[in-house]
């Protein structure tokens, strides 16, 4: 803040202005350029066509047409590189008015990728513990999941997935729909994970048991990972999605809006 102050004294604003009225004048302004967040403007030029797509099948619609009843909306993704670190001393529990200790200091031993499917509507969720992401082990997940009903015998089965290299493209689609007849593979827009529901999963994993990160081997990692998964299903109920494709297009009007002006302030 005195910095700010003697700032405004050489460019000759003031010389009696105190700290505290520069707080205050910061604190009150509507601008406040030493705030900002992250992020990124919309590069897909079939953003709103891919994102409404996905945002139609969590309401229950394709092709302006309503689902049946033998049809089903899966959410999947990869969660890569989980690492197992191994604390260098034991941790200490919570106690009363104390909170858990972890030992700061740790060694790697190894690392994990985890491969989910959230199926939106029945509130099941798929997952396999892998060495590594990729084509085999994401498409070891898809047919675990193919394999059992009701998804064997379904009229059609839709897989939303990203644009990771698992499952990129329409060589993805070709080489899963050739398999899998009934399965129907639907591509976010790049830059929009934050509309796969399987990354609202990940987020609650995370939180709740990859954080902090001690387990003792990959071996550990992956039974907790599972034991949790199995846990976490016994009382799921269908996220409440409320992002539907009025709301998306405000939000790319306001992105155009925004981008309008950064170009007029350029």
């Amino acid at each position: 803040m005195n910095e700010i102050v003697t700032e405004a004294a050489n460019r000759g604003i003031s010389t009696a202005i105190s700290s505290s009225t520069i707080w205050r004048w910061l604190h009150e302004d509507a601008i406040k350029p030493w705030q900002y967040r992250n992020w990124i403007f919309p590069r897909d030029p079939q953003f709103e066509q891919k994102a409404g797509r996905v945002l139609d099948l969590y309401q229950g619609i394709w092709n302006e047409a309503k689902l049946q009843s033998d049809e089903f909306v899966l959410s999947a993704d990869e969660k890569t590189s989980i690492q197992v670190r191994r604390r260098k001393h034991e941790t200490y529990p919570a106690r009363q008015g104390d909170c858990m200790k972890v030992e700061f200091e740790y060694e790697r031993c190894g690392s994990l990728a985890y491969i989910a499917a959230w199926d939106v509507n029945r509130a099941k969720i798929f997952g396999t513990c892998e060495a590594h992401s990729g084509i085999v082990p994401f498409d070891r997940l898809v047919s675990d999941v193919m394999t059992q009903q009701p998804y064997r015998s379904a009229k059609r089965v839709f897989w939303i997935v990203d644009n990771g290299s698992s499952h990129r493209g329409q060589t993805s689609i070709d080489r899963l729909q050739t398999r899998w007849p009934n399965l129907v593979l639907v591509h976010l827009p790049v830059h929009a994970s934050w509309l796969n529901q399987i990354e609202i999963y990940f987020s609650i994993l995370q939180r709740k048991v990859l954080t902090p990160n001690y387990f003792s081997s990959v071996d550990d990692l992956a039974q907790t990972i599972i034991n949790y998964q199995k846990r976490y299903e016994q009382q799921a109920k269908p996220f409440k999605w409320r992002f539907t494709k009025n709301k998306l297009k405000k939000m790319l009007a306001k992105f155009s809006d925004k981008s309008m002006i950064m170009k007029k302030a350029a």
